[in-house]
This record gives structure tokens, C-alpha cells and sequence, in this order.
């Protein structure tokens, strides 16, 4: 690989931030997971690959800004809207343009993905992305970051944030999450769960971060809070009676998302145990619901809040094998999203 110089920075840095760039981008055969529809998460793996080719056309991949610079690139912020479904083998065009103002310390992006329908091109998703330089502090410290990149480099992930303090826990964390608990623990089993839940409309979770969720050698990664989101909306559904296989066998009844957030507020490291609370905030019409996932880490005796983020889901009744349509919530699922009896 080509060393970067100060020339080649330079250079890079101007397309980087004022040149759109276009990559073809397709889901992974693993998102497929009812039917051929591709979920949420691996439209935002979509948008990802399309910003990290970005950096590559313009010169500055992730895989060398590591290794000449140790300047690893993380997503800090991802606000991604889906207008319309992606299927298994569809082949669509991401379009990624610079957003990045003058007094911005990250650099921004917006990224319309656009499939073809009927012969047409649709403009498929939108999404906001935010991207921070972090320094490996994990290896022998580089020098200084080249004085072109100093204002995107942060010393920690979300320090270009002024975030408000995470609550206060008067509680130790209890000392049961082992490698044989596979999905972790409940608000029910953890002080700390107990606390952070009590009095809301909400579900905890407490879970082991392992290392595939990882990147930069110790810190859990956007695609890995985005797993997290999939993960405790399974649980959640589960927690309140209407799991995603109860609907599928009852009235092949589906999830769908249209809008997701996810805003890294602070660093979660390999192997710490991560505090999920998944709250729900708004039913809205009895057609969509909408949550916020919250995450912390207990830290040096504190509560760190490491993540925030939103999701919006809808239902969707599976037609045929190639068609769904979105449909109302009825009684059983409002009053579980509510809080209250899931009943048949």
C-alpha cells in the first residue's frame, strides 16, 4: 500500500470532504433472515461500506490511516431511514456526499442508496453518518496525527460530544454474567438492571462483549451496537409475550423498521459487561412503535453511558414469498408494547 504524504493528504482530505463519490453495494446473504427481505442491520452495513469506500476513493483508507497514522476510523453516529425494502441479490448504487461545516470536529456524510424497481431507479434509504478519528491506544503510541486530520481526532470515542452525566448507581454490579449464561442477564437477576429500569416501560439486559463485536483491538464497534439493537428487540418481544417466531407461527406477522439511530456517546471494551435498557417511548397510531436503546458500563465505580439510540417498528403480514404489507397492531400488541397482558 502506497504511503500517505503530505501531498497525498492533502489531497485527500479536499475529496474526502468536498467530492461525492458512487459505489455499488448489495446486502449480505446473511440478512436475509424471513424470506428474501434484508433487515435493518444489514441496510446499515450498506450505508458503512459505503462510507468506507468513500475514504478509500479519496485516498485515505481505513487500513492506512491505521498503520502509518494509528488513527483508527469509527462510525460515531448513524441516522439511517428506509423508504423502501431490500431483497436477497438486489444490486443497488449508494451515492455518498460530504457534510462536513467548517467548525465540524467529525466528518459528516449524507448517503442516499437507490435500488431498481419496475425498471426504475427508487431512492431506497437516506442516512446521516458521522465518523470520528480515534489513536490506537492499545499498541506502542504513533506520533502526533498529520495537523490535516488533528481536528477530527478525538481522544476517546464521543469526546466531540457534550453529553449529560449517565444516572448514578448506588448499587455494586452483581457478580454473575459467566461465558455459560450464552444471552446474558434480566433486570430481574442484576442490581444495576433493576435500577436503571425501575418505574419505566422497559427491558434489561446485561451481556458480555465479546471480541467479534470488537474492531481496533479492544473497543465494541458501530456494527456491534447495531447487532445489540437487533438483539435486544428479540429479547424484548420475547420478555413481552410476542416473540418473533409467536407472531410468525400465529399470523406470519413480521417486524419491519423504517427509521434507526444509533449516537456512540463513550467507549465500551472487550469483555466488559454491557448494561442494555430498551425503553419503549411511543405507540403511535396502533401502526408504529417507537424505542430507545440506552447502554452503560460500570466503570472505576461509575455508571458510563457508552450508547443511545432509537428504532421505529412497524408489523408487516407475509402475503407470499415474495410480498408483505404493513398492518395495524391489534389489542395483544399494543397492550404488550404498553406493558401490559400479552394475551392471545
Amino acid at each position: 500500500m502506497t504511503a500517505l504524504t503530505d501531498t497525498a493528504l492533502t489531497t485527500g482530505l479536499k475529496a474526502l470532504l468536498e467530492t461525492t463519490s458512487t459505489v455499488t453495494v448489495r446486502p449480505r446473504y446473511e440478512g436475509s433472515n424471513i424470506c428474501t427481505w434484508i433487515g435493518f442491520k444489514h441496510v446499515n452495513y450498506m450505508v458503512e461500506e459505503a462510507v468506507l469506500d468513500h475514504f478509500r476513493t479519496a485516498g485515505l483508507p481505513a487500513r492506512g490511516l491505521y498503520e502509518e497514522f494509528g488513527l483508527g476510523l469509527d462510525i460515531v453516529d448513524l441516522d439511517t431511514r428506509i423508504l423502501h425494502a431490500f431483497h436477497m441479490d438486489d444490486t443497488a448504487q449508494a451515492e455518498v456526499v460530504p457534510h462536513t461545516k467548517e467548525d465540524d470536529r467529525v466528518i459528516g456524510f449524507r448517503v442516499t442508496v437507490t435500488v431498481e424497481r419496475d425498471g426504475e431507479p427508487v431512492k431506497a434509504v437516506t442516512s446521516k453518518v458521522k465518523v470520528s478519528l480515534r489513536p490506537d491506544g492499545y499498541l506502542q503510541s504513533a506520533d502526533e496525527p498529520p495537523a490535516l486530520l488533528s481536528r477530527f481526532v478525538v481522544p476517546r470515542l464521543g469526546a466531540h460530544l457534550e453529553t449529560a452525566d449517565a444516572p448514578s448507581v448506588s448499587v455494586t454490579p452483581a457478580d454473575n454474567t459467566s461465558l455459560a449464561q450464552g444471552r446474558g442477564t434480566t433486570a430481574s437477576d442484576d442490581p444495576v438492571l433493576a435500577q436503571l429500569t425501575q418505574g419505566e416501560n422497559a427491558f434489561g439486559w446485561k451481556w458480555r462483549i465479546p471480541y467479534p463485536y470488537c474492531h481496533f483491538t479492544e473497543r465494541l464497534q458501530m456494527s456491534g451496537y447495531l447487532r445489540q439493537m437487533e438483539e435486544v428487540v428479540d429479547l424484548f418481544l420475547a420478555d413481552r409475550g410476542i416473540s418473533i417466531k409467536t407472531l410468525l407461527d400465529d399470523r406470519r406477522w413480521i417486524p419491519v423498521v423504517p427509521h434507526s439511530r444509533v449516537q456512540i456517546l463513550d467507549e465500551a471494551l472487550m469483555e466488559e459487561d454491557l448494561y442494555t435498557v430498551y425503553t419503549v417511548e411511543e405507540v403511535f397510531k396502533d401502526f408504529t412503535y417507537t424505542s430507545r436503546m440506552d447502554c452503560y458500563v460500570v466503570r472505576d465505580g461509575r455508571l458510563v453511558q457508552t450508547e443511545t439510540g432509537r428504532i421505529t417498528h412497524g408489523y408487516a403480514v407475509i402475503e407470499n414469498r415474495k410480498d408483505w404489507s404493513l398492518v395495524n397492531f391489534d389489542e395483544r400488541v399494543v397492550n404488550a408494547f404498553k406493558g401490559g397482558p400479552a394475551q392471545s
